[in-house]
Parts: structure tokens; sequence; C-alpha cells
């Protein structure tokens, strides 16, 4: 059982690079830059389990905008206990995909630090935080989720693919920030692995126990643990509220 969603269909110009955060080194990044001279906001997707940062390439090119930087990086590959132990890109360890079952508490911290360095590589280069959406898909929208609550740089969205999010037990306690930065999640209705339940549950405990009252949660009926055009255009819609130009 693979969490992901490959959908790279085309040819891109991308660029690569290689990164290091701690112990951790993910394979590339890939990069869709702006528009030269127009660079004023950047998007950081993060794939899903067993993806690279190819495989939601072709949607962020399918919806790029000439001021926005797209950025998408590939996690390590490392065993995966859900997965019987078998090595692929995972940006933490997954042990069940059950509500209130084990997680890697640990590797969740350290993969969240992986991506507070990106945002922090991107506020270098002169982008604000408030120009920048954080999102991914499944185990990358968990991650996106915990990184966005767990940095104080107020940012200016975060979007949650069929996903949910991971330590939740720990919140508010620390949280550090984006209390009341947009977020949208998308879920669909027939989703076998993370059920949209947990998407469900995870929007009420965003804005009740943390009271962000930014959140919008949309379904698509029919869908399973994917994508669909719906979906890629609410997130379009989505990102170009919060990144105008």
């Amino acid at each position: 059982m693979v969490l992901s969603i490959p959908i790279l269909t085309r040819h891109i110009g991308v660029s690569l690079r290689f990164f290091m955060c701690g112990n951790s080194m993910s394979k590339d990044v890939v990069t869709i830059p702006a528009s030269p001279g127009k660079h004023s906001a950047t998007v950081i997707f993060l794939h899903g389990l067993g993806d690279t940062g190819h495989g939601w390439a072709a949607a962020m090119d399918s919806i790029k905008q000439p001021h926005i930087k797209y950025i998408c990086p590939t996690a390590a590959a490392t065993p995966v206990t859900l997965n019987g132990g078998f090595r692929m890109p995972s940006w933490f360890d997954l042990y069940t995909l059950e509500i209130g079952g084990k997680e890697d508490t640990q590797g969740i911290k350290n993969a969240a630090v992986l991506i507070h360095s990106l945002l922090d590589e991107e506020i270098a280069a002169g982008v604000a935080p408030n120009r920048i959406v954080l999102g991914g898909f499944s185990q990358g929208g968990a991650l996106a989720m915990y990184s966005a609550l767990t940095t104080s740089k107020t940012l200016a969205g975060m979007v949650g693919l069929s996903t949910w999010l991971p330590l939740h037990t720990s919140f508010p306690q620390d949280q550090q920030g984006n209390a009341q930065t947009p977020l949208l999640q998308c879920h669909g209705t027939e989703d076998p692995l993370v059920k949209v339940r947990w998407g469900q549950t995870t929007a009420e405990f965003m804005k009740g126990t943390l009271g962000n009252s930014n959140v919008t949660f949309k379904t698509y009926d029919g869908m399973a643990h994917g994508s669909c055009n719906k979906e890629i255009a609410d997130v379009m819609e989505f990102i170009n509220t919060c990144l105008p130009a």
C-alpha cells in the first residue's frame, strides 16, 4: 500500500538541487521558477508517501502564475513500518492510519525542521512569510500543516489534500503561530486510506480547539485517495486569493 498520487504527465521546465537538514537529505527539489523579474511569492508543496517532488510538479505547473515560484521537494527514502519496512520516499515513519494510533513523534518533528529550513531560504531570498503558501498531499499535507503550526512565521495560507493533522494532542501548547492563517482542506468522499472523517475531524479541531476561523473544508463526491480537476481548480483559486499579483 503506497499512499501517493503520481500525476506527472508531461515534461516541464524545472531546476533541481540538493539540500541537507541535520542528518536528513532529500533526493532533489523540483522548482518551477517565477517569470524573470516578477517573483514576489512562493508555494511549497509536499508529496505523499512513496512519491517524489516530480509527482506534483505538473499540477503546480498547470496552475502557475508568473509572480509565484513553486517548490516541490522530495523526502528521503526510509523504511516505512506501515508498508512492511519497505524503503520509499517518506517524510516520517507511519505505523497506522487509524485516528489515535501510534505516531513517529521525533520523525515528524525532524521533518518539520526540514520544511522550516525551506521557509527560511525563501525568506532570506527576499520573500515575506505572508507571501508563502505551504501545502501538501496525504503525508505531505500532514507535515505541511504541522510545520505551519510550529513556526512563528505568519504564512499566507495552508493547503491540506486528503490529509490529517499529526501529533494533534500536542496542540495548542506546541503551536507557535498561524492561528488565523487561511487553511484549505480537500478530501475525497471515497478515500479508502485516509478516511474523509479523519479530514473532517482535523478541520473541526483546527476551527474548534485551535480557534482558526479561516478553515475551508471541501469534499469531492466519489473521489478516492487522489485528486481531480475540480480539486486542482479549488487549490488554484485559494492560492491566487492568498498570493495576489
